[in-house]
């Protein structure tokens, strides 16, 4: 029943990949126009509907360059309950940003965070409220094409490449696969730690980069669980039961590590960048309440946990102590050092050009 459904959607899809075409086309041919600014701008983003890892993309991006120079992110606050032009201060929180820019501010206060569904209009507004920014992070901008920026990075999940996807609704494109001609670099995220030579170099074949164009490899890897309340360190036995409460796109990969590491594990879903409420955490207290054994504990993370700081007083109540699972990215065949030269030196280009 489900795959008639899905048949019936590809006409639409078509439609919709039409669309996005015409759209790029004139953006291709200056009929639409993309404004470019006097100072480096690195956009991260992908061509899928979301659950490529492109958060922690952009925080190596972050701490391989803040400090260096000063680094601003501009996102648009996806499903936040503000609008319009917003820079971070002390006061924000997920519901005026948005769940990622919170987390990109929380972790990283040394830094500018702001947001603004127009980006091309933010991108002024943050350089008058902070002269001395030095580069930009576009977050989530790949389709994003009012603003051209001078490097452009397309991060697809392994699992889901872009190359064996369609547009949506018939798949999780947002464009046409020809799309990631853009990209100055491309990355292939969420691969197996251990994958081998041989792979890689039948996904380089089946991806068929351009020649400009360099080709990534990541993987994911957790970290130390932390309290969420506290932030101090969780010792969590391997015999413990875990429940695994979030609302993110894709928990696969998370769900997979936590049952590398416990006996038992639950998971408990909500939508992705959802915003829970009282009778939520009532429901993860229960939940766990009903979990086999003595020894047990919910798991979060890191971008749930800052739209779950909006609720603090409905936890304390339900006494419910919640862990966080920070993620980062490592890349495969040693190629990290490769990947921050590629950055170091467009920063560098872009300066001896114009001579800042």
């Amino acid at each position: 029943m489900l795959s008639y459904l899905k048949v019936l959607l590809y006409p639409f899809s078509l439609l919709y990949g039409l669309v996005m075409w015409i759209r790029n086309r004139f953006y291709d041919k200056g009929l639409l126009t993309a404004v470019e600014f006097d100072i480096p701008i690195i956009s991260a983003g992908n061509l899928s509907v979301g659950g490529t890892g492109k958060t922690p993309h952009v925080e190596y991006l972050i701490r391989l360059l803040k400090d260096h120079m000063k680094v601003a992110t501009l996102s648009r606050g996806y499903n936040r309950r503000t609008s319009g032009y917003i820079l971070a201060d002390e006061h924000s929180t997920a519901a005026d940003i948005g769940d990622e820019p919170m987390q990109f501010h929380s972790k990283y206060p040394d830094i500018k965070v702001c947001v603004g569904e127009e980006r091309m209009l933010a991108v002024p507004q943050l350089l008058s409220d902070e002269p001395d920014t030095q580069v930009i992070l576009l977050d989530d901008a790949f389709q994003h094409r009012s603003i051209k920026p001078g490097l452009n990075i397309m991060i697809t999940d392994y699992s889901r490449l872009f190359t064996r996807d369609h547009v949506v609704p018939f798949g999780r494109l947002r464009e046409g696969r020809i799309g990631y001609h853009r990209a100055d670099c491309i990355i292939v995220s969420k691969c197996p730690p251990a994958m081998t030579v041989a792979e890689k170099q039948a996904l380089e074949k089946e991806i068929n980069p351009l020649p400009h164009q360099r080709l990534f490899f990541t993987t994911l890897q957790y970290g130390a669980l932390t309290d969420m309340v506290t932030h101090q360190p969780v010792d969590v036995p391997t015999s413990a039961t875990v429940l695994l409460a979030c609302g993110i796109a894709r928990p696969e990969p998370l769900l997979e590590e936590l049952r590398r590491r416990y006996n038992q594990v639950f998971l408990l879903s909500f939508p992705d960048h959802y915003y829970y409420t009282e009778k939520d955490i009532a429901k993860i207290k229960k939940e766990c309440d009903d979990l086999p054994g003595s020894n047990k504990i919910v798991i979060t993370t890191e971008k749930d946990a800052v739209r779950l700081q909006l609720l603090k007083g409905a936890l304390a109540e339900q006494n419910l102590q919640m862990a966080v699972m920070p993620v980062e990215i490592a890349f495969l065949f040693d190629d990290a050092p490769l990947f921050n030269n590629f950055i170091i030196d467009y920063i560098n280009r872009y300066q001896l050009v114009t001579g800042q």
